[in-house]
């Protein structure tokens, strides 16, 4: 059974608890009173609302707002941690298959969007390890936004189930 009052319940003791934090300057962490935290919390508040509450929908929106509010703190302070396209589409990917977990959809669109942010995250790597290939490929990757394109016009369009 869904119920929708752990969703405003969590962000309102958790921004209560936020503000007074802020209010007497208790701060757990460097940087914890700025809008990532912010962002953590309404996640949180979605996670809890899924897993809870038992309203899985709610894991996507959770998963990538938890997620960039965790990746703007870290990536300040981790030098190896990755600040490009890829991590987020990465953290969104992730939301996708958790949420494919437990509703049995979304799976398909969690891989693709894996493979897409890994493809990204390692380009360079990746792209090295073609040797001789690669100046023929970086002629090849100028067309493969089109192609990403051409791929989703078809599974619109011409795939039909």
């Amino acid at each position: 059974m869904k119920t929708q009052r752990i969703f405003p319940g969590a962000v309102l003791i958790s921004f209560g608890l936020y503000f007074f934090l802020e209010q007497n300057k208790i701060e757990l962490f460097e940087g914890f009173f700025s809008w990532p935290t912010l962002l953590g919390i309404v996640g949180f508040a979605f996670l809890l609302q899924a897993y809870w509450g038992k309203d899985y929908e709610a894991i996507l929106p959770g998963v990538i707002l938890f997620g960039y509010g965790l990746h703007f703190h870290i990536v300040n302070r981790l030098n190896l941690w990755p600040n490009d396209i890829g991590i987020f589409i990465l953290i969104i990917s992730l939301g996708f298959i958790l949420k494919a977990r437990r509703t049995k959809g979304g799976l398909f669109h969690g891989i693709l969007l894996l493979v897409v942010s890994i493809l990204l995250l390692f380009y360079d790597s990746i792209f090295k390890w073609f040797g001789v290939l690669e100046s023929g490929l970086d002629k090849a990757l100028t067309f493969w936004p089109f192609i990403l394109m051409a791929v989703g016009v078809y599974v619109i369009v011409l795939k039909k189930k």
